[in-house]
Formats: C-alpha cells, structure tokens, sequence
C-alpha cells in the first residue's frame, strides 16, 4: 500500500502546475475554403492548447498570445495540412483566409478519411504507436488495446482477435505479408516484433469482415505502409531495455529513397522482475530497409529487407510462488539446474515493381523470400518443494516455508530444430473504370513453403520417488497390492522428423462502387478469392489437393441526416488453408489432409462522428456474428500453440464492441474502449465448451495528456482489463474435464516525456536546440499497480493429500524504465 500511495503522489505532482500570470492576447479569425472556393466545415485550426472549430461557413476564430511567434495549425480528416506562422500586437485582431487542397494528407501520416471509414478499417497514427508506453513496443501494443484484440501478454507481439488465435491474423508491410517466428513457446523469447515502428507512415487494421484483396485468414488484417523519405533525417531512441537508430534521405534527382532502421533489444529488466530468479543473457537485434526508386513519373522500384537474429540464453536458478489462502497460506519453492538455449535467425527480402500505366491503371509484382532457421535446446532440472508459510508477525522466518507437504522433480529436455524457406511471387492490378467510378482489383499469387523440422522432446516427472505416467498410460498399476512390473516412461515424448513441402495458387478480384440511394451515399464493395495447395514430402503418399472458394461483400450507407452517420454491413466466407503448423499434432506427427478452416462473418456497425465541446469525436460501434467449421481445435500455452489436426470441431463467435475516440484533450487523440465476446467450439459433438480465446469482457483505454501550463510534458496512458482466458488446467488435460479459468488481466502502462524541442519556432536561429527536429527525455513505469497477471498454471502433486494444485506463473511486475529521443 505504501508503495501504490508513493505512486499516486507522484502521478498527482506530475498532473500538476504551478499557474502562470495570463499574457497580453491577440485574436484570429477568417474562413477556411477548399480549392472550390466552398466554406469547408470541421477544420480544426489550433495553437498549442488553444483550438477551435469551423463552422457550416468555414468560420472560426481563435485566440493566441501577442508579441510572440505562434504558428497555428490547420487539420482535416481529408484535406492537406497546412500550418502559418504569425506575430500579433497586443489586442490585435488579425483575418487570415486559408485555402486547403484535397491532398488526403496529413504531415507523415497518410490519412484514409473516407475511404477507411467506409471500408471498416481503423487508422492509427504512427506517432501513436511510438509514443505509446508499452513493454512490448510497437503497432501490436496499440492493436491490444482495440475493443476487438486482446493480449494477455505483454512480452509478446501476438494477439487474438474476435475469438481467433494468434495464427489467424494476417499482416502487410508494403503489401508483403510478413510471418512470425515458429518455435516460440514464452513471449520474453520473442523480442521484437518485425515492424520497425521509426520507419512507418500509415498502419490500418480491420478487425473481421475485411475485403477480398486480402489473404486467406479468419479473423484479421494489419495492414502497414513503411515511410518514403522527402528529406534527409535520422532519429535515435535509448533506453534500458535497448535502442534504435534510424537514418533517411533521397538523393539529389529525387529518384532514389532509403530509409534504414536498426534496433536492439535486451528484455532483462522484465525477466528479472518475474518471481523466477535467472542468469538471463539475451541479445535480440534487427536491421531493416526500403529502398526505392522511381525513374520516372511511370515506374517505381522499391527493396524491403530484414535480417533479424535473436539469442535467448537462459538459466534458471530458484523460485517461490505464495498462493493459497489466509488461513492456510502455501508457498511453491522450486530449485533448477541447467539452462535453455535457443536462436532464431530470420532472412527477409522483398522486391515491388509498380507500372502507372495512367491515372486508371496500376499494375504491381511483388516477390518476397522469408527465410528461418530456429533452434530451441534445453536441459533443465527442477526440484520442487510443496510447504506452508510461517505467517506468525513476530517469528524470524516469516514468509518462508517451515513444513514441506510435497517434493518431487522434473527434467525438461528439448532439441527442436526447423528450417523454413517460404517464396512468393504475385502480381496485381487496379483499374479506375467509367470516370472513377468504378474500380476493379485482382491478383495472382504463388507460394512455395519448404520445411525441415526436427522434434525431440520429452519430460519426465518424480513425485516423491515415483515415476508419473502419462495420463493416457493404460498399463495396469494397482500399487501397493501388486508390484509395478510396466516400462517406465517419459511423461511426455515427442519425436518426429518431417520434411514438408507446400504449394499454393490464390487469387482474388474485387469491385468498387459508390452510387446514390436517393439523397444518400451508398458504397459497395464485392469480391471472392480461391486458394488451391498441395501437401508433399518424405512419407507422404495420399495428399489430396484441396481447392476454397470465398465470396465477400462490404455495403456502406451514409444517410442524408444532419448528423454524420455511416452505418456498414459485411459479410462474407473466410477459409484458413493449413501452415505447417497447423498440419502437425501434438505428438509431432503430420496429417497432410488437414482441411481449411471456414468461417463465415456478419458484421453491423455504425460510424458516428460528431461535436463535443467544440471537439471532434468518434463513437464507432460494432455487433458480429461468426460460425465455424472443420475447426482445427488446439491448446494454448502461453503463446505456444499445438494443434490437434483432424478438423473435429465446429464452433462461433459472436460479440459487441465499442470505441470512442477524439481530443479528450486539445491537440491530442485518445480513445475508449469496450468489448463483449463469447466463443465455444463443439468436439466431435461432445458438446459446447469455451474455446482457448474465450475472454468475455475488454475494456481498454489509450490516454494522451500535457500539462496546460507546462506545454513541454506530455503523459501517455495505456490501461486494458480483460477478464480470465480458459487456461488454468494442464495443458495435456481433456478440455471437457477441465474448465478453469486463470484470473484477470489488468495492467496499466504510463510515459512520461519532457520535449525539449517544443517551442523550437520561438528560438533564435543559433541556439543549440535549432538542430533538433525533436529532443526528449521519458520516464516509463510499466505495470503502474504492480498487478499479478497469471498467463498459465504450474500442476503439482501433494503426496499427502494426494490433491493437485494450479500454481499461477506470473507476467511481470513493476518496472521503471528511462528513455531518450532525438531526431535530426
């Protein structure tokens, strides 16, 4: 309580300020106009703090301090930025008239503005993303918090969408589909996500429901755009958990453009906060680029690579875990011998070739190779003791175990290698048809996935000097009455060798309109996708090619109402065409007829934009509906999942969400958000029980701030609740057995940043500051209330009792982190 008070204090004194006597004010005022000459409504034009609106005339009007340089700011969901630079006299009223163009930009982020909007698609600003505080930085973080994602851990770059899993989301950088790595079974393995967020421009994300353009997933798109430089720049990031640089120029003709990004991440002070004393060594680094180049206004050629190595040395030495209850408090003690090494080593290399024919027609080739090469090798001995804690106040040893209950061992071995080479070639078109009016995409792409995957791994487990059996194990043992006569073997051992070799045909063709319904708006988009694969390889005689078909439509409607509504209807067929992964079960073993998955969505929403205290704001709103069949049921063990493969299972999904964002805060965007989901799947017609991913309820909230009288320190919040995953029983357990729940998710993140550059434009030309575009130094607390967040359960046996205790392996707890930003 002591320490949470200490925090709330200094929250308390970071919110505040001293105030300031009010200086002598001028006054603008005028019109905003479009390239028309037409007075253009909900501009917002604003000057640090201070914004206004304009009205149905383009009318606005604002105040500003006198005798300084200002620069006011004029922004549109549509239209270009534009920004002027003024100095007033006291009490001075200035007109100023502005023209804007509809250019759909806005500084570095390309804005959608309509498009997006009646698509179904969320933009987020990459400054967000960067600024966000999270332990896991990039574009996912900001993804969790949506209504529809949800993330229980913080170390990982994976999340689940709608009821899905984390293989069923799909994500573009530049129209290249990028892939994540295969072996990882604990979020602090990972490291760093592929997107290099000092390299992005525009991130869009649809959460189900998406167009045919895009893949064959289930349940969502995460659609990135990576930054063309316009000038020369380069930006830096340093902090305790590692650092970044990232350079950008053009050259003189204007025709070549690189941006190039490297980062290095140490997860330490994470890893060593949780409850599991180790000697941990990781390195985790990346070096990323996109290089184009356009000889002419026709042709553009652009590179996007990606060598990404990480090392996870990791050696555990000791850990207690209390549990239990008041009365009867209970400690977990376990003491480890050995260590786990493991490598990932990611190759990535994409070329793009774009052919403006004109202004109608676009044609694009895109090949990529992804290549990975993933080692995963421990040895690790763990004794574990069962006892309970000395609760007495006066006693010398509180806190610490006085009576042991239970003993027992286990050894984890593992020698898991793979080797994954994955190219593809794809060509694309779109075509503006009958004055833009229409417009029609299509696509062609082929993949081939060669895998090389070898599997050996195996535990076995000793309680109090007698070797557990498999749960399965069906060999007769009546001890004590008869002497056990039967093998002793491993409680779990998996041993497979597959070489795997997949190919794939896909294509899709898609058609645009917007008409009139009246007096209102009405567009329509419809389309469908094939996919055609083959499974081959070592052993694998009976492979059958399997063809999917999906149809897809999206219906918009703006009404002729004076409020500014969308309302949005999608539906659609989504298969899942099996990955290697989902085509090997639990025991290593591969079942090269393993069917698509198949979903088919419904999606209604509603689009409101609106005013609030002269602000602008967005309520988007959301109900969805999805079955499932030829489900590919699974267990989920912190981000490592295992496949059953036999397309037992039906299931759905079915939910409510809500989003509310806007300038909470002049000058700044945050959001709200809510979620209501329920997913079941039914085994083999066992019945319906909740699927790994049912998380009922979400409430996520991403909050931007400054201090009115202290302009230079700006505060990012980030809070997310999510209510217990299906995951407490041990992962080798019938799910129609065991249906526990491990507890909620709640866990908040806030920065805080002093910009040193912020009034760069009020600074004399020689200062030292004038070199900076942007200079600043963060204060990071992550995991703000210290919260316990459990992502799975450690099964142990009292020899006693004979019962079974579900012992929570907890995330991280509190950590204070330092940051500095500079950008030239």
């Amino acid at each position: 309580m002591r320490t949470n008070k200490f925090l709330f204090t200094l929250l308390f004194l970071a919110f505040s300020s001293i105030a300031f006597a009010q200086n002598q004010t001028a006054k603008v005022a005028g019109v905003v106009l479009d390239e028309n000459n037409r007075p253009v409504e909900g501009v917002t034009v604003s000057y640090q703090t201070k914004s206004s609106i304009t009205d149905a005339n383009g009318f606005y009007g604002i105040v500003v301090p006198a005798n300084q340089k200002i620069v006011l700011v004029f922004t549109h969901s549509s239209l270009k930025k534009i920004t002027a630079t003024l100095q007033l006299k006291p009490n001075e009223e200035r007109e100023f008239y502005v023209v804007m163009n509809d250019a759909e930009q806005l500084g570095e982020v390309v804005v959608t503005g309509r498009r997006s909007r009646v698509q179904g698609i969320v933009s987020v600003s990459p400054e967000t993303v960067r600024k966000n505080p999270s332990a896991m930085p990039g574009v996912e973080s900001v993804i969790k918090l949506m209504p529809s994602a949800s993330g229980n851990n913080e170390l990982s770059s994976g999340y689940n969408v709608r009821g899905g899993n984390y293989d069923e989301n799909l994500v573009y950088v530049n129209e290249i589909e990028v892939y994540r790595p295969f072996l990882v079974r604990s979020g602090q393995q990972e490291g760093l996500s592929f997107t290099n967020t000092d390299m992005v421009q525009n991130v869009d994300f649809s959460a189900g429901g998406f167009q045919a353009k895009y893949g064959d997933k289930l349940s969502s798109v995460l659609d990135i755009t990576y930054r063309t430089p316009k000038k020369y720049s380069i930006s830096a990031d340093a902090s305790f958990l590692g650092g970044s640089i990232t350079g950008e120029g053009v050259s003189k003709n204007k025709k070549w453009s690189a941006i190039t990004g490297v980062r290095y991440r140490d997860n330490s002070l994470f890893v060593n906060s949780q409850e599991t004393q180790t000697n941990y060594r990781p390195t985790f680094a990346d070096v990323q680029t996109n290089v184009n180049f356009s000889p002419n206004d026709n042709w553009n050629f652009s590179f996007l690579g990606n060598v990404s190595q990480n090392k996870y040395n990791y050696q555990p030495l000791s850990r207690q875990t209390n549990f239990g209850t008041i009365d009867e408090p209970i400690a977990l003690q376990v003491f480890y011998e050995g260590q786990e090494k493991d490598k990932y080593q990611t190759l990535f290399g994409a070329f793009k070739t774009t052919f403006n024919k004109d202004d109608n027609n676009n044609f694009r080739l895109i090949t990529s190779v992804y290549h990975t090469q993933e080692q995963e090798y421990f040895d690790i001995f763990a004794a574990y003791f069962l006892g309970e804690v000395d609760t007495n106040i006066g006693s010398e040893t509180l806190g610490e175990v006085t009576f042991n209950r239970g003993i027992g061992t286990q050894l984890n071995h593992a020698r898991n290698d793979l080797d994954a080479l994955i190219i593809n070639a794809e060509i694309k078109g779109t075509h503006q048809i009958n004055n833009k009016k229409h417009q029609i995409d299509w696509g062609f792409k082929y993949t081939r996935e060669n895998i090389r995957d070898r599997i050996v791994e195996w535990e076995v487990i000793d309680s109090a000097g007698f070797s557990i059996n498999p749960p399965e194990f069906d060999f007769p043992n009546d001890q004590p009455y008869n002497p056990y006569i039967g093998p002793l073997v491993p409680y779990q051992n998996v041993r497979a060798t597959n070489f795997i070799d997949i190919d794939r045909l896909s294509g899709f063709a898609q058609w645009n309109t917007k008409t009139n319904l009246g007096n209102s708006q009405l567009w329509i988009t419809a389309g469908a996708r094939f996919h055609n694969w083959t499974v081959s390889g070592d052993g694998i005689s009976n492979a059958k090619n399997q063809t999917v078909f999906s149809p897809r439509a999206q219906f918009a409607l703006k009404p002729d109402w004076d409020k500014d509504m969308v309302f949005k209807f999608a539906a659609g067929y989504y298969h899942q065409p099996p990955f290697y992964r989902e085509l090997r079960d639990s025991n290593g073993a591969v079942n090269p007829n393993v069917k698509a998955q198949q979903s088919i969505h419904f999606v209604l929403s509603n689009d409101y934009n609106f005013m609030m205290n002269n602000r602008k704001f967005k309520l988007v709103t959301e109900a969805y509906y999805k079955t499932m069949t030829d489900v590919n049921t699974y267990t989920l063990e912190n981000v490592r999942i295992r496949y059953r493969a036999n397309n037992d299972a039906e299931a759905f999904a079915y939910g409510l969400e809500a989003r509310l964002n806007g300038e909470f805060v002049p000058g700044t965007e945050s959001w709200l958000s809510f979620g209501y989901m329920k997913t079941e799947e039914n085994q083999d017609g066992r019945g319906y029980i909740a699927r790994p991913t049912d998380q009922r309820l979400k409430f996520g909230i991403l909050f931007q701030d400054y201090m009115p009288n202290l302009p230079n320190m700006k505060l990012y919040l980030n809070l997310v609740y999510n209510t217990g995953l299906p995951g407490g029983s041990p992962s080798y357990a019938d799910a129609y057995t065991y249906q526990s729940r491990l507890r909620d998710y709640r866990r908040a993140d806030v920065g805080f940043s002093y910009v040193l550059t912020e009034k760069n434009n009020e600074r004399a030309e020689g200062h030292w500051l004038k070199k900076f575009e942007d200079l600043s130094i963060g204060f990071e607390i992550f995991n703000l209330f210290n919260n316990q967040n459990a992502i799975t359960n450690t099964w142990v046996r009292d020899v006693y009792t004979k019962n079974q205790y579900g012992i929570p392996n907890y995330m991280t707890t509190r950590v204070f982190n330092i940051k500095l930003t500079a950008k030239l």
